[in-house]
């Protein structure tokens, strides 16, 4: 495992124009699979979770060519023409078990084991497991309701009306697709509003969503859908690190190009104001079905603590580890609440955060549901593991660059699940790691 050393910096300046963003490549691959033409999709990801997917897609029958970073071309093989292997690897990605299981379900008959590392084999996926099995489709788990994750296809399936205790994009994607396949309608019912991707990825393909209140629904089966050539616009959360770093240090300026900014997934930007950062957004064309833009960001002193409501959580998710950077550094005592998912993300997110941060110096703090710190307005710095978990290894980055005396991150290279070029483009900026 990678052992990198972020050495504190003065000032940051400079435009990054961030990955592309890694949801949409999933689902952009995963519908191109089942579309009925060919499909360009432009600038999709290159990293580790999105080559699991473009794997699981071609060993299903889907012809793809080019590369991940650059272009791929998929030749669809329709909503029912996948046919897949005994076995699926989904490494990593949480994201391909959960949305893909509810493809397979809709699939000829097929028995299919999805399995992945140690990380995802501790994932819960009970969640989408109890729904599909009350639509129809046979599905069974390890026990403990972790993966493996079997899925058997060619069951009849019957549209059902679910309601999530968590909002999760996740499985509320994963219910929709298998509704592409079921008799009558499938509504999802969250109690908040979760990344809404997939919805606006379906219909794009031409398939008739309904919506009522807080839910959405997908009447089935579907006879076919036809996703267009596509360009992936950048990664908010991939934005993120630098968007801290950028209100920490950023001196005049931190630009950040070409952002998918969706309001589902840019709970951060509120969040940071409330703190008092400045972010300006300039606004461009929107790619892919999803509003995108450029944000600005500067170097803000006085931060103050804030609180991250339960409500909040879903649309910033992945970005709740960077507030608690933000805490140590602001007045006062930030705490979040209602994030309880983090447990169960690629580490116990809750713990290694307050882990790590305590590692630095901070005054942090686990609640059940989420974590509390109190701000001194400085990080000593130290030495952290990232816990093979991607997020907290760019946590450790930031906190390095604010920093007295450094950061050592171990297991730094867990950054190539999703940000290959990360400590690339910080050094453009200014940082130094070593």
């Amino acid at each position: 495992m990678a052992v990198v050393r972020v050495a504190p910096v003065p000032l940051l300046r400079g435009t990054v124009e961030v990955p592309p963003d890694k949801s949409l490549t999933h689902r952009a691959l995963m519908l191109a699979a089942l579309s009925d033409r060919r499909v360009r999709i432009g600038r999709p990801l290159d990293s580790a979770d999105t080559a699991a997917t473009l794997a699981a897609v071609e060993a299903c029958g889907a012809e793809a060519t080019g590369h991940l970073g650059e272009e791929v071309v998929i030749t669809g093989r329709g909503l029912r023409g996948l046919r897949p292997p005994p076995a699926i690897d989904c490494a990593n990605a949480g994201t391909l078990m959960r949305l893909f299981a509810g493809v397979l379900a809709g699939q000829a008959a097929a028995h299919v084991v999805m399995d992945g590392d140690e990380s995802l084999r501790t994932r819960p996926m009970t969640r989408i497991a109890r729904p599909l099995r009350a639509m129809g489709a046979q599905v069974f788990t390890a026990p403990g309701g972790t993966p493996p994750l079997v899925v058997s296809g060619g069951a009849a399936l019957t549209g059902i009306t679910h309601r999530l205790d968590v909002a999760s994009a996740q499985v509320k994607s994963c219910l929709l697709l298998a509704g592409l396949f079921a008799e009558g309608t499938t509504w999802v019912h969250e109690p908040s509003l979760s990344r809404d991707h997939t919805e606006r990825m379906l219909e794009a393909a031409g398939v008739a969503l309904l919506r009522e209140g807080g839910a959405v629904g997908v009447t089935g089966p579907v006879t076919g859908l036809a996703l267009p050539d596509l360009d992936v616009p950048g990664d908010f959360s991939s934005a993120a690190p630098h968007l801290v770093a950028g209100a920490l240090l950023g001196d005049p300026e931190v630009r950040l190009a070409g952002v998918n900014l969706n309001p589902a997934r840019t709970g951060l930007l509120a969040v940071m104001r409330r703190m008092g950062v400045e972010i300006a957004e300039e606004s461009a064309s929107p790619v892919a079905g999803e509003p995108c833009g450029t944000l600005v960001v500067r170097r803000t002193d006085g931060l103050r603590a804030t609180e991250v409501a339960p409500e909040e959580v879903p649309s910033m998710i992945d970005e709740l580890p960077l507030v608690g950077v933000l805490g140590a550094m602001a007045t006062g005592t930030t705490v979040v609440r209602g994030a309880a998912e983090l447990r169960v993300k690629e580490s116990d997110r809750i713990a290694t955060v307050v882990g790590a941060l305590r590692a630095l110096g901070a005054d942090a703090r686990e609640l059940e549901d989420g974590f509390e710190v109190t701000g001194s307005g400085r990080l000593a710095g130290g030495a952290m593991e990232s816990s093979g978990d991607h997020r907290l290894a760019m946590l450790g980055a930031v906190a390095g660059l604010v920093s007295e005396q450094g950061v050592v991150v171990g297991g730094f290279d867990a950054v190539a699940v999703s940000y290959p070029r990360f400590a690339r483009d910080l050094a453009g900026l200014g940082a130094v790691p070593a």
